[in-house]
This record gives structure tokens, C-alpha cells and sequence, in this order.
């Protein structure tokens, strides 16, 4: 990749922009059908500014950003001492990798797992977790690209509907 991205940890002063980024790779993802109550009611509360600005200061979460010319363009969200919906397994939950379309396939879902792995690591976690929509095949191949293996099948509760997910999880070194 040519272009000159930054890794970082997310501020206070990202949160209006992380909102956006949530809200819009959220229903490029997952709005197949469309966006209905159950999702706008989802993603006003779930990436609200509020909320996004107290995970920020929360010690139990970690945000880190890619940026491209002082602009965020992906994002991770890791959740420490979580418990995996499978086997009851607490550890590290890779809560969200999203990267806006124009930026996939450019590496920068790669730098982002890669720097939330070494902040697993640095804290001697020594597995990490994610769940990832059971249609989302391009996700499901990055993840299992980058030695992430099938553990189980959860299911996420919105309002109403269910959403099927797989439950993957990596071994760390």
C-alpha cells in the first residue's frame, strides 16, 4: 500500500468521526435489507458520540484508528477479560475491526489486528476472540487468514431478530 497510514490509539477529539466511521461500515455490513428501526436504533445508541467518548476513557476498553491525511478510516475495538459466548472462555474480545469500503483490501484491516494482537500480547492475554456475521464471508477469510479458527456458532440479539454469528479465536505468541 502506498498510502501513508497511521496506527493509533483513539482521544476524546476522534469520537465525532468514530461515530460516522461506526454508523457507516455498520450499515454497509450488515443493511442488506436496508436500515430498519431495530438497526437505527442500534447504531444511534451503540455509536453514539456519548458512549464512544466514555469507552475512550474506559480502562477495560481500547480503541486504536488508522488515519490516512488526518482522517480516520478503520478502526478496532478490543474488550479485555470478555466472555466468549462458546465454552465460557474470558479473555480478549476483538469487539469490532471496521474498515471504511474504500480502504479494504489495502492492508489496513492487517496493521489494525495486528496492533490490537500486540496490545493483547503486551498485557500476557494469550488468546483473543471475535464473532463475525455468519454471511460475512470476506470478513470470515481475513480472519481465517490471519490464524483465527472456528470455535463455535453464537447467536446476537438485536431487539427482535437474531443474527447468527461465528465465534472464532486466535492463540497468541
Amino acid at each position: 500500500m502506498d498510502k501513508q497510514i497511521i496506527i493509533r490509539k483513539a482521544n476524546q477529539s476522534d469520537v465525532k468521526k468514530l461515530s460516522v466511521l461506526y454508523k457507516t461500515v455498520y450499515i454497509q455490513t450488515y443493511g442488506q435489507e436496508g436500515v430498519s428501526d431495530e438497526f437505527a436504533n442500534f447504531i444511534t445508541n451503540q455509536f453514539s458520540i456519548e458512549r464512544l467518548g466514555n469507552i475512550i476513557l474506559n480502562h477495560s476498553t481500547k480503541i486504536i484508528v488508522a488515519e490516512y491525511k488526518n482522517n480516520l478510516i478503520g478502526v478496532a475495538e478490543i474488550e479485555f477479560d470478555k466472555q466468549c459466548p462458546i465454552n465460557n472462555i474470558v479473555e480478549a474480545e476483538l469487539n469490532k475491526l471496521y474498515i471504511l469500503e474504500w480502504f479494504s483490501g489495502q492492508g489496513v484491516g492487517y496493521q489494525l489486528i495486528q496492533e490490537a494482537e500486540k496490545i493483547v500480547i503486551s498485557k500476557k492475554i494469550k488468546k483473543m476472540w471475535l464473532w463475525v456475521l455468519i454471511t460475512n464471508e470476506r470478513a470470515i477469510s481475513f480472519y481465517e487468514k490471519q490464524n483465527y479458527k472456528w470455535i463455535g456458532n453464537a447467536s446476537f440479539q438485536m431487539e427482535t431478530n437474531n443474527y447468527e454469528n461465528k465465534v472464532m479465536l486466535k492463540e497468541l505468541k
